[in-house]
């Protein structure tokens, strides 16, 4: 992950994915999609023979995957794949919405939201999109919100947000919710619409509501009208 503290301006337009992310990835697709169910065992060196890796990044994405409440490790027992729950996903939104409600309100405040990033970043959504690229939607929109909150110029709020490990979560929500990709792409361009517009209060409005969408319909959300708390 990006240096929470680093120079929003300097942030990597792209990034390729490590091979304990790829790991991560790999097993969390199988963690969501049920082809890996609860109580089923991870064994280190059987995950690192399949990736031909040693076992040192299949640690690093045994942690992740941890970090994110979907697998259990105790010492001596190893690692055992815990009962998949979608409130995970609505209670990570919620964290973000307050998150990046505030991020948002700093950022224009202050003057520094990036466009030029964030418009690059719509625009390779919408490349992804056509090309029902489902990874590469969620790895720009990842990128989209870390620009704003970066540019929130809050360390701490940055380090909360990087700890919410977004790609993966986003990675998650994806894949359970199915949503049009299509759409995605839209309501990146809305909100950065109304930022480039000016509103704070607006622009504050919609960054919450962005995220509590997610939260509030964890199912098919494009099939029914949205729904703001």
């Amino acid at each position: 992950m990006p240096d929470p503290t680093a120079n929003p301006s300097a942030a990597p337009r792209s990034t390729r994915p490590t091979l304990s992310r790829q790991i991560r990835d790999g097993l969390l697709q199988r963690i969501v999609s049920g082809e890996l169910g609860a109580g089923d065992r991870l064994i280190e060196t059987r995950i690192a023979l399949e990736f031909g890796t040693s076992q040192a990044p299949v640690r690093e994405a045994l942690r992740q995957l941890e970090g994110l409440g979907l697998i259990e490790s105790r010492p001596r027992h190893g690692s055992r794949v815990l009962p998949f729950a979608e409130q995970t996903i609505r209670e990570a939104y919620i964290v973000r919405a307050a998150l990046e409600e505030t991020a948002t309100r700093l950022a224009m405040l202050a003057g520094t939201l990036p466009f030029d990033r964030l418009e690059e970043a719509v625009e390779e959504m919408d490349r992804c999109a056509q090309a029902d690229d489902v990874h590469g939607i969620g790895l720009a929109s990842a990128r989209f919100h870390r620009h704003v909150v970066q540019a929130g110029g809050n360390a701490l709020l940055t380090r909360s947000w990087e700890a919410l490990q977004i790609e993966a979560r986003t990675a998650i929500a994806l894949m359970v919710i199915r949503p049009k990709l299509e759409r995605v792409a839209e309501e990146h361009r809305e909100l950065l619409d109304v930022m480039a517009a000016g509103d704070i209060e607006a622009a504050c409005r919609h960054a919450r509501d962005h995220q509590w969408f997610y939260a509030d319909t964890p199912h098919d959300p494009y099939g029914a009208p949205k729904h703001h708390p």
